[in-house]
């Protein structure tokens, strides 16, 4: 027989994964759920990130606030190495949203492209402090680091 606590303790965690699936929808940090951000994703997943930059940045003067925008738009200029630009837009994506998930994972990852290491602990540490339950972003910058390191090791 199930008793009164192990049933309160199954509906608080049913509680705790619902809120943070609901979280994980809501982030907006690139997230393929998000279906705004859906045909800019599919240009970078077919690596066409020329033009998503092009359509991203007339998304962005709609709607320059976008955090989710920025980050995909430096995504993009990473991706093509431009670095200056992604590092600006990571960076104003962050002053609007600094628990930005992706923009957090994705800066850390351009950091480590720039030798920086120290600076994507940064991002990691926010990312930990921000993924109570753990996150994939988290999960991909940790495991991107640990790469980093075994390259680097002297």
């Amino acid at each position: 027989m199930i008793s009164m606590r192990n049933t309160l303790i199954f509906l608080l965690a049913l509680t705790i994964t619902s809120a943070t699936s609901s979280l994980a929808i809501a982030d907006g940090g690139g997230s393929s759920r998000d279906s705004r951000l859906a045909p800019w994703q599919k240009m970078i997943a077919a690596e066409k990130y020329e033009m998503a930059i092009g359509e991203l940045q007339k998304a962005l003067s709609k709607s320059p606030d976008d955090a989710d925008v920025l980050n995909l738009l430096a995504y993009s200029q990473r991706k093509l190495l431009r670095f200056d630009e992604a590092l600006v837009n990571y960076q104003k994506a962050l002053q609007i949203d600094p628990k930005h998930r992706g923009a957090n994972e994705y800066l850390g990852e351009l950091y480590l492209q720039l030798g920086q290491l120290d600076k994507a602990l940064e991002r990691l540490k926010v990312l930990d402090d921000d993924c109570f339950f753990g996150c994939e972003e988290f999960d991909d910058l940790k495991e991107a680091i640990e790469r980093y390191r075994s390259q680097n090791a002297s």
